[in-house]
C-alpha cells in the first residue's frame, strides 16, 4: 500500500517556497510552508524542500525522479511509524 502520493511529491519539488516541507498527517501527506507547521506536527515532518538534492538545480521534474523520490520518502515515512 502506497503512503504517499507522488503528486504530492511532485508539488514538493516544484514549490516555488524553498521553506516548505512534506509532512505526513493523520494518514495524509501534505506540503505545508515551515512557518505553518505548529510544534505538535514538527515530529511529522518526512522532509523540508531545502534538504533535498533532488529540488536544487535545472533539472526537470520527470516522472522517473518523482517515483524514486516517492519510494524513497515512503520508506523514511515507515521509518516515522506511519
Amino acid at each position: 500500500m502506497a503512503l504517499l502520493d507522488p503528486d504530492c511529491v511532485r508539488r514538493l519539488l516544484e514549490s516555488a517556497d524553498p521553506d516548505v516541507a512534506l509532512v505526513f498527517v493523520r494518514g495524509e501527506c501534505r506540503v505545508l510552508p515551515l512557518d505553518e507547521i505548529d510544534e505538535r506536527h514538527r515530529a511529522l515532518v518526512v522532509v523540508r524542500r531545502a534538504d533535498l538534492p533532488e529540488a536544487h538545480g535545472d533539472e526537470p521534474v520527470t516522472e522517473e525522479r518523482v517515483e524514486a523520490l516517492t519510494r524513497c520518502l515512503e520508506n523514511a515515512v515507515r521509518d516515522l511509524g506511519a
